[in-house]
Order: C-alpha cells, then sequence, then structure tokens
C-alpha cells in the first residue's frame, strides 16, 4: 500500500476499511476491468483523491481488499494438527466449511479469482501466498498424520491429494446449480472419506 501524506492529520481506519470493502464488493461484482477508483471512492463515500493518496493504482488496492478478506486465522492451527487426529479436527469444523463455502459471497470471489488469474496475475499472486499456501499447508500436516494413522498409504503423493481436494471443492461450488449448505455438507465428508482423512459416524 503506498501512503503520498506527508505530516498533517493521521489516517482515519475507519476510511481505509470503507474503501477496501468498496473495493472488494466492486471486484466482485464487476471484475478489474469493470471497476475504476472513482466507482471505489463514490461506493466508499469518500472522495477521488482520498483513495489515490492511499493507493496508486486500482489494482494494488483491490489485492490488498483481498489480502485483507482471505488472511483471516487458519482453522485449525498447526497446534490442533499436533493435539487432534484428522477426524477430530475435521468434525469440529466441516459444518462451518460447508457454510462458508457454500455461500454467495464465496462462490463470486474464488469465481473472479479465478477469472483473474491469467489477465492480472498479481492478484492470483496474493490470494495464492494469503490464502491457498496457508491452507495447503495445513492440509499436508493432517495427511501426513493421517499416514501416519495408517488411513492414506504411506506413498500417497500429498501434493495430488491436496490439488485433488481443492479441486473438487471449487468444481462443485462454480457449477451451475451450487449445493446449499447442507448438499456441501455430504460433498465434503464424501470428499475427506476419499482422501483418507474422514470416516463416517457408524
Amino acid at each position: 500500500m503506498t501512503d503520498r501524506r506527508g505530516r498533517g492529520r493521521p489516517r482515519d481506519p475507519e476510511t481505509d476499511v470503507a474503501i477496501l470493502r468498496a473495493a472488494l464488493d466492486l471486484f466482485i461484482e464487476r471484475g478489474v476491468e469493470g471497476t475504476s477508483m472513482e466507482q471505489i471512492a463514490k461506493r466508499a463515500g469518500v472522495g477521488k483523491l482520498t483513495v489515490y493518496r492511499r493507493w496508486s493504482t486500482k489494482e494494488e488496492l483491490i489485492a490488498q481488499a483481498v489480502e485483507q478478506t482471505v488472511s483471516a486465522d487458519l482453522v485449525p492451527s498447526p497446534d490442533d494438527i499436533q493435539a487432534l487426529d484428522p477426524q477430530q479436527i475435521i468434525e469440529g469444523v466441516i459444518e462451518a466449511a460447508a457454510e462458508m463455502t457454500a455461500s454467495p459471497a464465496f462462490r463470486a470471489l474464488t469465481a473472479r479469482m479465478m477469472g483473474s488469474a491469467v489477465s492480472h496475475p498479481e492478484l492470483m499472486a496474493v490470494y495464492w501466498k494469503h490464502h491457498v499456501l496457508p491452507r495447503r499447508e495445513l492440509a499436508a500436516a493432517m495427511l501426513r498424520r493421517a499416514q501416519q494413522d495408517g488411513t492414506v498409504a504411506a506413498d500417497a503423493d500429498l501434493d495430488v491429494l491436496i490439488d485433488m481436494m481443492a479441486g473438487a471443492v471449487t468444481w462443485r461450488v462454480l457449477q451451475p446449480d451450487p449445493p446449499d449448505a447442507a448438499g456441501m455438507l455430504d460433498f465434503l465428508k464424501a470428499v475427506y472419506r476419499q482422501a483418507g482423512l474422514y470416516r463416517p459416524s457408524p
């Protein structure tokens, strides 16, 4: 983020929040090409100069808005993976995961990120660093634990397994008639079961 301001009043955090929220909303609604700094300023209720004082370009602004959105605390944490087996972890988070992945907001953001991967690779780089990679690392840790427990083959290619799980969820979210939260819950259970991380209750 670029701040060109010199001395003067300190920046108002609420203004930053409003601008970032407006940038994310417009990106989801219209994509990068359909979004302008002027539109972001209008949606945030601030002057265009206020936006330009903080960010040089709309791409820079949208990238930070995406980063702030996807950089939430990870669940489970690395400590959870050390203390609990994959079954316990999944049972603790799967309902919330189903609600989140079935939400229109998640579907819209996923679609926009996929659509921007070639035309605006810097956005995908931000998304990959702050959202995808941390979650891949947690998935790999869970799969290694499952290998120790014997529910995942010792010679399994964990990168391929993670790609299969992530790809399955992304494909299901982006289909023309995506499942609701209940349907996504059943689907996630099936995905984790196929990967060797989840055993349905008898």
